[in-house]
């Protein structure tokens, strides 16, 4: 018997729709990363981008659970000395909902080529379904 070893021209990725409204941004971020790299599959190889596209359709509408919104901080820094910014979850949430998901599933993809190269099959929008774009791939919608 001998191992498999997916090849990347063998690979024919699917099309998924994810509803994120009023759901928890981990748990659905933890989800939608498994399927970004091809977990949810038999035909999974660490080496090889074995997984699937996903859209999420109403990351506006996400959930944080406990005092998040209030406490959870994101940080980045300009460059310049004091650069710091911080920047709470409810201010995210208010002027970028699509980054707090997308930020949310790239912290849980391998931080590599391979990681980068499967987080541009991650699609966000803030709006519902008619407004994504994508029905010529034939997503099917997938329940979380």
């Amino acid at each position: 018997m001998r191992t498999f070893v997916a090849k990347p021209g063998e690979i024919k990725p699917r099309w998924y729709v994810v509803d994120a409204g009023d759901k928890p941004l981990g748990r659905t971020a933890t989800e939608i990363a498994r399927i970004l790299q091809g977990k949810n599959k038999p035909t999974y190889t660490p080496h090889v981008d074995t997984g699937d596209f996903v859209v999420v359709i109403n990351s506006a509408k996400i959930q944080l659970t406990g005092r998040k919104l209030e406490q959870k901080m994101y940080r980045r820094h300009t460059g310049w000395m004091g650069g710091l910014v911080s920047t709470s979850a409810a201010e995210m949430l208010e002027k970028k909902p699509t980054e707090l998901m997308k930020m949310a599933v790239k912290g849980m993809l391998p931080k590599s080529k391979l990681g980068r190269q499967m987080l541009k099959k991650l699609k966000v929008h803030e709006g519902a379904m008619p407004e994504h774009g994508y029905q010529a791939q034939q997503a099917q919608p997938l329940e979380l």
